[in-house]
């Protein structure tokens, strides 16, 4: 009897190494900054001083307008900074090698050959994408749990959840970006680029709305903005921004399989 989702397991237990690695990184990041906040935290704190010392716009394109605080601190250096480049990053070398990837190396075209639907190359690719994403993010939320304690952050472990449940969609979007592009053109290269296109390109937009009124509205625009603007670590669980996120991660995932059934893999 045939392994149920073997596409899926050869997937996740093939990039083992890769997810080790990225664990690495995280947890590196985590107990680098998370630690320091004692130094930094307090409204009385030299650190507040220099903050009030800097102009306001500045301070507001870094995100740094509530740093003295565990929720800021956390959110600007470590979940909106630090575990966002990184998991990005692995999602959309994840999202773009799963299809682009497999056709450019032939593997793909050989598992076709095999019988396996290009629906279902699809689906078996976003679920091992959708599991290495949440276990990257799992991590980071028991690292700062694990942290909240010892380094004085003052965090409520629901808001914890929900900051890495924000973190999770917003790398499943930029993966699943990847994972479509890779799907439509068959370029690792393009699909790389369009992942990465959409996390930067939301970061910059949240950073811009934050300079003047007049520019507000791109932040319906930026995925970054859909994943902290609610400001998950300090007022909980934002359900609009999560539903923005991971409703466009599960509807880029449709497109990938519409554009790979539709799509001559011999050109």
């Amino acid at each position: 009897m045939p392994s149920a989702l073997p596409l899926f397991r050869r997937s996740v237990l093939e990039s083992w190494r890769g997810l080790l690695g990225w664990a690495i990184g995280l947890t590196a990041v985590a107990l680098l900054y998370l630690p320091l906040f004692p130094t930094f935290g307090g409204a009385n704190s030299q650190f507040a001083e220099l903050m009030d010392n800097l102009p306001p716009a500045l301070v507001k394109t870094l995100g740094y307008e509530d740093i003295v605080s565990g929720a800021g601190y956390t959110q600007s250096t470590y979940f909106g900074l630090m575990a966002f480049v990184l998991v990005t990053i692995a999602a959309v070398t994840w999202g773009a090698a799963a299809i682009a990837g497999a056709e450019e190396s032939g593997s793909l075209e050989l598992t076709l050959a095999h019988g396996v639907s290009r629906t279902r190359q699809v689906v078996e690719a976003a679920l091992s994408l959708l599991v290495r994403v949440v276990a990257l993010v799992l991590l980071a939320v028991l690292l700062v749990l694990a942290l909240n304690g010892p380094s004085e952050l003052g965090l409520a472990a629901s808001n914890v959840v929900a900051a890495g449940a924000a973190l999770a969609g917003l790398g499943l979007l930029a993966g699943t970006t990847s994972l479509a592009v890779g799907a439509a053109t068959g370029r690792n290269t393009w699909a790389t680029a369009g992942g990465a296109l959409v996390a930067v390109a939301g970061y910059a937009f949240n950073a811009v709305a934050n300079q003047a009124p007049d520019v507000e509205w791109l932040r319906v625009l930026s995925p970054y903005a859909w994943a902290w603007n609610g400001t998950p670590l300090k007022d909980g669980w934002d359900l609009p921004g999560l539903a923005a996120l991971w409703g466009a991660s599960l509807l880029l995932a449709a497109l990938a399989g519409w554009a790979l059934e539709r799509r001559d893999l011999r050109s």
